[in-house]
């Protein structure tokens, strides 16, 4: 038994992660439009004790090519952060996350939005920063080019920090409200940002009070070697997406063994990489039950992922035959690299591809019973390989109630979960520290030089 609990993230998605889940019998079909659907799924993640709803975000439909886009579920659903608002008021202890992208947006209406969903529900939430890879997204938001990777990192660099010294533009106890005097608050505890970067000017203050868990978790998903550097300065949260334990091992030692430059501790980030599930009292019904939902995906629709994902069209090659060679001019990401990888390994088909990529999009995928389950996961949790998990339902609402039923029981029983919430808020429940205003901690520091 160990004193260190595994953090779980839930990542909602409407249908499930499964690219065919929409069409399982016990699938919500209409769950892009169904409130009281989000509103289930997060009160069973509650009832399991995750830390926090993770919800992804892209503004755009095209997701995967145009061939097949009429298959795909997810094209149109509810914007996330509106939606976790709402669910703020359904839920009392888990954590609250979405994706907002440097890309499109602006820093101090975003820090704005942030700080009052922190403050709507006690301190439960988190960002997840992204920069917007995919192009068609741009051309929602006017005629820019799309700006190259390593530009888009920079500027998110800028952008996070503007964010967070606007999240300190008010010190606690800066509001007196003193009906007495007619004074609503100190000015002395009110910081004007006067921001002048590279890519954004901002005056200040932020014109909402200081979070109530300090500031809302920062929350970064990337494999590349800029993404691993920009989590490493800024990030609480890690989300990463690998296929073995081995790529897990390398990237939690590398991005944990980036921090100290950084000046951080390795404990102040969690790293949860996704884990799809399928769970059953016994391995035959667990196979049984993810072979239904490989059953559900039609041909179309997975060449027409491996084709977005690859950027080379596979429309019309034998579905029977090993992946054909990719001009060298095709998208270069993690998930490309790893699906090259894949076509290496045992020459698979292209059926045998979009099969694997279809039911966990690169993801680590477990069937089996939940001692088997469980087993796996405290393998990777106590071998260098993550703090957690970012559990991928296959289908709502089935596959998130068997994990809750079967998988989380299993967790506790091995005394690697917990089995209360720790805290009220996110921070508290992850066990990252609480935030010092950087006006403070400058108020600290002639006081200390003084006294040495």
């Amino acid at each position: 038994m160990t004193a260190r609990k595994m953090k779980l993230g839930l990542f909602i998605r409407p249908c499930g992660h499964h690219i065919a889940s929409w069409r399982h019998p016990l699938a919500q079909a209409d769950a892009g439009v169904n409130f009281p659907h989000f509103v289930e799924m997060a009160r069973t993640a509650e009832r399991g004790l995750f830390d926090l709803l993770f919800s992804a975000d892209s503004a755009t439909v095209w997701t995967a090519a145009e061939s097949a886009i009429d298959r795909v579920h997810y094209v149109a659903w509810m914007e996330p952060f509106t939606l976790l608002s709402a669910l703020a008021g359904f839920t009392k202890n888990i954590g609250l996350a979405c994706t907002a992208s440097t890309s499109f947006e602006q820093p101090y209406s975003l820090a704005r939005k942030f700080a009052t969903l922190d403050i709507i529900s006690g301190g439960r939430a988190g960002w997840n920063v992204v920069t917007s890879g995919n192009e068609t997204e741009a051309l929602n938001f006017g005629k820019e080019p799309h700006l190259p990777k390593k530009e888009r990192y920079k500027r998110a660099d800028e952008f996070v920090e503007v964010v967070r010294a606007l999240w300190d533009s008010w010190d606690e106890d800066a509001f007196l409200r003193d009906k007495e005097t007619g004074i609503f608050f100190d000015r002395s505890k009110m910081h004007v940002l006067d921001h002048h970067g590279a890519f954004y000017d901002v005056r200040g203050p932020l014109n909402v009070a200081r979070s109530p868990q300090g500031q809302p978790v920062i929350v970064q998903a990337g494999l590349s070697d800029d993404g691993r550097q920009l989590a490493a300065e800024t990030a609480e949260v890690v989300f990463a997406a690998h296929d073995t334990i081995e790529s897990a091992r390398e990237y939690y030692a590398d991005v944990k063994g980036r921090m100290a430059g950084c000046g951080r501790s390795r404990d102040d980030m969690k790293i949860l990489p996704g884990l799809s599930v399928t769970v059953a009292p016994t391995r035959a019904e667990a196979e049984a039950k993810f072979k239904e939902l490989q059953g559900l995906l039609h041909p179309d629709l997975g060449v027409a992922l491996l084709s977005r994902r690859l950027g080379f069209d596979l429309t019309g090659y034998p579905l029977d035959q090993p992946l054909p060679p990719l001009p060298e001019n095709a998208v270069v990401s993690s998930r490309s690299d790893m699906i090259s990888a894949w076509s290496k390994a045992g020459a698979p088909t292209l059926r045998e591809l979009y099969q694997r990529f279809a039911s966990a999009r690169g993801h680590y995928s477990i069937v089996g019973t939940p001692g088997e389950v469980g087993e796996e996961m405290e393998r990777w949790f106590t071998t260098g390989a993550c703090d957690g998990f970012n559990v991928l339902p296959a289908y709502y609402p089935g596959s998130l109630d068997d994990f809750v039923d079967m998988v989380v029981p299993e967790l506790q029983r091995r005394g690697i979960f917990r089995t209360a919430y720790e805290g009220a808020t996110l921070r508290e429940n992850l066990e990252l520290p609480r935030p010092a205003s950087r006006y403070a901690k400058a108020a600290m520091r002639p006081s200390l030089e003084h006294q040495h």
